[in-house]
């Protein structure tokens, strides 16, 4: 089984959010290993739409441009529309693990493609619900993917930025739940 950590903080805000992205790239975290993933919500007095120009990705809502930042510092966004969350927005190595479930038409015990995208990168179940509660209830979340090494030190960067909830997943974690289960 390969090597699968992260650490995930829960903001309420983008404004938090995006104060712990700048810690973590302050400390030197590699931001490709970074991914975010939240809604625009309040996109009813605001024309809403993305539009991809070459390698840049420019999105128009209340929050363009904390999108539209975070798009040119990650790696990777997106635009998915996910039944029963909504319009969720991302940037991030999180979205190749959504689109292969995607693709590879993954079913995973009747979870969204949000949630098989989790699964996919070592998620457990209820971690899972909680987070996907937290999307649908307009919070984002922060997730820092690496070695049981750069998880812990992003950890230890996240737990100072006030979030509200920071949850280490590990390998080890996903192996001792494997063998209860």
């Amino acid at each position: 089984m390969p090597e699968r950590n992260s650490v995930v903080g829960l903001y309420n805000t983008h404004d938090a959010a995006e104060g712990a992205v700048k810690e973590l790239q302050r400390a030197g975290i590699d931001m490709n290993m970074l991914s975010i993933v939240g809604k625009d919500t309040h996109s009813d007095e605001h024309v809403v739409g993305y539009y991809n120009n070459g390698d840049r990705m420019k999105y128009w809502g209340k929050n363009g441009a904390f999108w539209g930042g975070f798009w040119g510092l990650l790696f990777g966004s997106a635009l998915f529309v996910i039944p029963g969350v909504g319009p969720v927005l991302m940037a991030g190595p999180i979205i190749a693990s959504i689109v292969a479930a995607l693709e590879g038409a993954v079913v995973v015990g009747g979870l969204s493609a949000l949630g098989a995208g989790l699964y996919g990168i070592g998620i457990p179940n209820d971690s899972i619900v909680e987070y996907e509660l937290a999307i649908k209830t307009d919070m984002f979340l922060l997730l820092v993917q690496g070695t049981a090494a750069e998880v812990d030190k992003a950890k230890s960067i996240l737990e100072t930025t006030r979030p509200l909830n920071v949850t280490k997943h590990s390998s080890d974690q996903l192996a001792q739940l494997a063998t209860l289960g």
